[in-house]
């Protein structure tokens, strides 16, 4: 005869519910954990890119045989661009930074200058950087420049970039020590 296998498979609507509860409520605590995670690791990126820049300016002046200047916020707020020292009254000039006027890359003709003039680049997710202006010379040393007048660096200084009330500094010394803290 027949024989009828009642056996239970699934889970009830009351299981199911709870289990939708306790996951919402893990992730619940989960979320501004990784909110707090996300947003350091995008102002590291800021100040690591701005590290890079410092580093990559001080190499290629010493390579070039040429002084370089790295602006920030320049042509604006949240940008930076490494430039060619000249020695005239461009080098302070307000169109200094932008790549429509000192396009990038140059001609690479050596009775034309500047042509060491870096890319204008963003300081990523939107962070911002103190304004500051430092100039490399070909022998590794660093001064930092104020009103077009550059004065050798005697005591570290540091520049802040800052994203939603965080912030990261990069320390300088004269000696051309870059560093990221």
């Amino acid at each position: 005869m027949f024989r009828y296998v009642c056996s239970q498979r699934g889970f009830s609507l009351t299981e199911l519910m709870m289990t939708v509860a306790i996951a919402a409520t893990v992730m619940a605590f989960g979320v501004p954990m990784v909110t707090d995670v996300t947003a350091t690791i995008k102002l590291n990126e800021a100040a690591r890119m701005l590290e890079r820049e410092l580093q990559d300016a001080r190499l290629k002046a010493v390579s070039t045989n040429r002084p370089l200047r790295v602006r920030t916020n320049c042509p604006a707020a949240g940008f930076l661009r490494t430039v060619e020292v000249l020695n005239t009254a461009v080098d302070s000039a307000a169109n200094r930074c932008l790549q429509s006027a000192y396009p990038f890359p140059a001609d690479d003709n050596m009775v034309t200058r500047p042509n060491h003039d870096g890319p204008v680049r963003v300081v990523p997710n939107g962070a911002t950087v103190t304004t500051a202006t430092y100039q490399f010379h070909p022998d590794g040393t660093v001064f930092a420049v104020v009103s077009n007048v550059a004065t050798r660096i005697t005591a570290e200084q540091t520049m802040t970039v800052t994203r939603n009330n965080r912030s990261r500094t990069v320390r300088i010394n004269g000696a051309g020590k870059i560093q990221l803290q």
